[in-house]
């Protein structure tokens, strides 16, 4: 199959600053990471205000997740076929509208409506902006340095979200959960108007692959679909395995398609026979799937187990937040001596460490004694991975494909997360039981971290076998 490349002039052409691009790329994750986080705590406030149901709840979260989760590969595609400005400016304006729309919501159906197009637009924008910066920061120091601000932001959005939602919804009201996203698309969306240059498109790579893309939204977002919803339809019920069975049917099909279309692929397979591109991809999937587990267990457990409130649980939070920021400084600082592998094994297994740890917490434990300490082990770990996980993610890969090459990866961070999370989650429910005590929720709860643990452990085999021999280069 011969598919004629798409020639673009790179980003940081005529017209571009780096400087403003990496800040602008931080404020964007920022704000992508931040919404990951920043609901979850005001969740029983939203119930009670519009009058969600129990199950009706839950898809304040869904919602999100699925559109975002599921349309990742075509916005990466759409950032190399149409232009990185491009798809940035429309992820920032729709994102930025729908938080808009959602802090004005007055019935379940309307901020529903919202977080769905708060997904699409992050499934615009996080590609385009992580591809801008792989194509801006080509190598060398100036790509180590760009990769650990970036994971620094990446990080403290998502960690800072729970002490924001918390403090938001307890002091002002829980719609300013969804009005703190505007101020920042907006600032995001003056800065990538102004610093990034638009892209020169030479050839168009053919005609797109519509089919390629349709099976690939529908795959992915019956895939996510099925597993959050295994908190109401259990692993093996009819409704789970047939919505998974239809996810893999249809993912089986794109492939197909991808590998005998004559129009430009969505993906082109060919991009898993990168070592760097296939290993990243399973480590970021496993540390996904271990980190969205960790903030759910640890955010149940300081609440429902020690008794905090929802702004002292925020509060609480802090220490992770900055040691990611200091582990991902420190990845900056060792990145110009060691091999990003190197970084991905030591932090990983810093993380699986601090995650173990948390395995011993008790009913009668407490915040110093049972969460500081592995809270700042476990993050430090996660901040010396992100950087070097995503440098090696977009290695090697041509600047026509580097929009896909991001999308694949906050593709599988993604899946990841929600399949770690319904997994670990029922496991850690099993364990409890039906005995709602301190003790019997400790016990599950410890037990979902500990499972963390085995996953990060998993992460550091794949590094220490699929990547290697093949990071040392990426410096």
């Amino acid at each position: 199959m011969t598919v004629q490349t798409a020639r673009r002039e790179p980003s940081i052409s005529a017209g571009s600053r780096p400087g403003v691009i990496l800040a602008t790329v931080a404020v964007v994750q920022f704000l992508v990471s931040l919404d990951l986080s920043v609901v979850n705590v005001g969740l029983p406030q939203i119930g009670s205000a519009l009058g969600f149901s129990a199950v009706g709840l839950t898809w304040v979260i869904h919602a999100y997740a699925l559109t975002f989760g599921g349309l990742l590969l075509l916005g990466g595609k759409a950032a190399d076929r149409y232009g990185q400005k491009r798809m940035l400016l429309f992820g920032l304006a729709l994102f930025g509208l729908a938080s808009l729309g959602g802090g004005f919501a007055a019935e379940p159906g309307q901020l529903v409506a919202a977080r769905a197009a708060q997904g699409v637009g992050a499934a615009a924008l996080a590609p385009a902006a992580l591809a801008l910066l792989t194509s801006t920061f080509p190598g060398g120091k100036a790509r180590v340095r760009a990769f650990g601000i970036w994971s620094a932001m990446n990080a403290a959005g998502g960690a800072l979200g729970v002490l924001v939602g918390g403090l938001l919804t307890e002091y002002a009201s829980w719609r300013w959960v969804m009005f703190v996203n505007v101020p920042m698309a907006l600032i995001a969306l003056a800065m990538a108007w102004r610093s990034v240059a638009a892209e020169q498109v030479r050839a168009r790579a053919g005609r797109p692959d519509v089919l390629g893309g349709l099976l690939a939204t529908a795959g992915m977002g019956l895939l996510v679909f099925g597993v959050v919803r295994t908190d109401q339809h259990g692993w093996t019920s009819a409704v789970t395995v047939t919505t998974l069975a239809i996810a893999v049917a249809l993912l089986a099909a794109f492939i197909y398609v991808e590998r005998t279309t004559v129009r430009d692929p969505l993906v082109r397979l060919g991009l898993f026979a990168n070592r760097s591109v296939l290993g990243a991809n399973a480590f970021n999937l496993l540390v996904g799937a271990a980190m969205a587990s960790a903030f759910y267990f640890m955010s149940l457990y300081l609440q429902r187990v020690l008794g905090n409130g929802a702004a002292l649980t925020g509060v609480q939070f802090l220490p992770f937040a900055f040691g990611v920021i200091a582990g991902s400084v420190l990845a900056i600082k060792l990145g110009y001596r060691f091999a990003p592998r190197s970084l991905l094994v030591g932090g990983g297994s810093l993380t699986a460490t601090g995650f173990a740890w948390f395995g011993f917490a008790g009913a009668d434990g407490a915040f110093l004694t049972d969460v500081l300490g592995p809270s700042i082990l476990a993050s430090v770990g996660f901040g010396l991975c992100l950087g070097p996980l995503v440098s090696i993610a977009t290695a090697g890969v041509a600047s026509h494909e580097a929009g896909t090459a991001s999308g694949l990866l906050n593709s599988s961070r993604q899946i990841g997360a929600s399949l770690g999370l319904a997994a670990l989650g029922t496991a850690a429910h099993d364990r409890t039981g039906r005995t709602v005590t301190p003790e019997a929720l400790s016990d599950g709860y410890t037990f979902g971290l500990a499972l963390c643990a085995v996953l990060l452990v998993a992460a550091v085999l794949v590094a220490l076998t699929v990547l290697k021999g093949v990071s040392d280069d990426h410096r």
